[in-house]
């Protein structure tokens, strides 16, 4: 669902790709390899009494890959079976351990119980379901009509694992984004190794101890970490790997499958326009955009309304009933809000605020601007008609500022939108039939929300997923088990009939008929058959 296009994941990975950082601490919790990476000494701690420097390198990984793939091989996690033990197993943590994954939310990014649990618990848990009630129709093999030519004979579609998968998951959503990959990964019966991401430590740690809990650690495996533990795993030859982050780690990792062959899932971002059409319930398209913007995560979210285009005439009222929504929202004081997420860190903090202080920028901010470093929380910020070549329009945002474009039509904002990279989201709010009709055909864009925003990613029915550069390959529902299976064909065939038609030597006769028959012709087929023609 959502990513951290992650402008923190990105400049984490690129920036440090040739450093030497390692982490904190190796524990081996049974077969689960656990990191913590804010350290460049590491520990192995075996049963809490021998300690001796330990780094998760090439080798392990090789070593851990190896041992995934010959689990594999067995044959259980191909079982309906064991994929349905597994299944159960996540629903019933996600029931029983509720509660320290809505405390381990707040640690990370500080998000409200209630946003937590529907946007990442309640997220998990239905694809969790969805999967527990139609794995058995997922697994049954799709049949297939067959020609003339292969008569007689049936066909079918099979639904394979691919092997042994690699998950790099992010961190504004770290518990949903982790779970709903690893549940169709399990779903479509591979083994998979889950790399949560390091700025949510919390939730990462998290997820190392209950999945081995709750899992079969000889399918399933957690490595914690950061840049080295990550280039490690993307050294090993993978059966698919999928990412959720930025662009820029998007091209590392597609770059290092490459070596392999190996295909990839890549949920990156963008910048997520919403066009406001001005015969709209005023009050409601603020609402819709406040909840698509700064009630999702603080903005930090890939699918997040990026900016806004407007007709200049109306900047000003649906400016005045954002401001009056917001307050009802978060109060008069939004920075001592409980009900907003704080920014992910400090290196996040600090880039919001450079885009903010730029020249040209300062003096476009018509309401918010405020910001508490030590809080690490900034203000629900609202910019009218920056320049196109400020920082704010060039880079996605991911953060509480949203910029207002004004325009003279509100169709000129189809140019504005095609001028940059195709988003992984566009939002439209209008009444105007003919104007949704030309939005839909004429903006590309990973998916499309009319009248709303973000909610399009909860409808299990939809795929989720970019195009160009917000991403390839889509996933949810039906959609991740598709994309971790290999689609099989099978063509079935009896020795009853072997006609001599297809063998030579070709006569003219045999030329007739063979042609009659693959032409479909049944009167050509009687003709060839008597010898006759026409």
């Amino acid at each position: 669902m959502m990513s951290n296009s992650g402008v923190v994941g990105s400049r984490a990975f690129a920036n440090n790709l040739t450093t030497k950082c390692f982490p904190k601490q190796l524990h081996f919790h049974s077969r689960t390899l656990v990191f913590s990476s804010y350290s460049c000494s590491a520990t192995l701690s075996v049963e809490s009494k021998v300690e001796e420097k330990q780094v998760f390198d090439g080798e392990k990984a090789a070593l851990l890959v190896r041992e995934l793939r010959n689990n594999f091989d067995t044959g259980k996690t191909k079982s309906y079976e064991w994929r349905i033990s597994q299944l159960k197993a996540i629903a019933k943590m996600l029931e029983e351990k509720e509660k320290e994954i809505v405390d381990a939310l707040n640690k990370d990014i500080s998000k409200p119980p209630l946003e937590a649990f529907i946007t990442e618990i309640f997220q998990a848990k239905s694809s969790c379901n969805e999967a527990l009630q139609e794995l058995k129709h997922w697994m049954k093999p799709e049949k297939v009509s067959t020609s003339i030519t292969a008569y007689p004979s049936s066909a079918e579609i099979v639904s394979e694992p691919l092997g042994v998968v690699l998950v790099i998951s992010t961190w504004n959503f770290p518990m949903l984004l982790s779970l709903d990959p690893v549940i169709g990964a399990i779903s479509a019966g591979n083994t998979v190794v889950l790399k949560p991401s390091e700025v949510a430590p919390a939730t990462s740690s998290l997820l190392a101890n209950l999945l081995e809990s709750y899992l079969d650690n000889s399918a399933v495996r957690v490595i914690e970490g950061a840049v080295p533990e990550t280039t490690a795993l993307l050294e090993q030859k993978w059966d698919k790997i999928l990412y959720t982050g930025s662009a820029r780690v998007g091209r590392i990792v597609m770059a290092a499958a490459a070596k392999h062959l190996t295909p990839v899932i890549l949920e990156l971002g963008g910048k997520c326009p919403a066009v406001v059409d001005s015969n709209v319930d005023l009050q409601v398209t603020a609402r819709r955009i406040i909840a698509g913007k700064w009630a999702c995560n603080s903005g930090q979210a890939c699918i997040s309304v990026d900016h806004i285009i407007t007709r200049k005439d109306f900047a000003p009222k649906l400016i005045n009933a954002l401001k009056e929504e917001l307050e009802i929202f978060f109060g008069k004081n939004p920075m001592e809000s409980k009900d907003m997420s704080r920014i992910v860190s400090p290196m996040q903090f600090s880039r919001l605020v450079r885009l903010l202080d730029e020249d040209k920028v300062s003096d476009k901010i018509v309401l918010g601007g405020q910001r508490d470093e030590k809080k690490l929380k900034i203000a629900p910020t609202i910019l009218l008609d920056v320049p196109e070549e400020a920082m704010v329009m060039q880079e996605e945002i991911f953060g509480p500022i949203m910029p207002i474009i004004t325009v003279d039509n509100i169709e000129d904002s189809f140019s504005i939108i095609k001028s940059r990279p195709k988003p992984l989201a566009a939002y439209l709010f209008t009444n105007n039939e003919q104007l949704k009709k030309e939005y839909v055909d004429k903006i590309s864009s990973g998916g499309m929300l009319i009248n709303d925003a973000v909610i399009h990613v909860a409808t299990r029915g939809l795929p989720f997923g970019g195009v160009e550069e917000s991403g390839m390959g889509c996933y949810h529902g039906k959609f991740t088990f598709d994309s971790f299976s290999h689609k099989k064909s099978v063509l079935y065939k009896s020795f009853d009939a072997d006609p001599s038609i297809r063998y030579p030597p070709y006569t003219p006769q045999k030329e007739k008929l063979l042609r009659a028959i693959l032409g479909g012709n049944i009167f050509d087929i009687i003709l060839a058959l008597f010898g006759w023609s026409k």
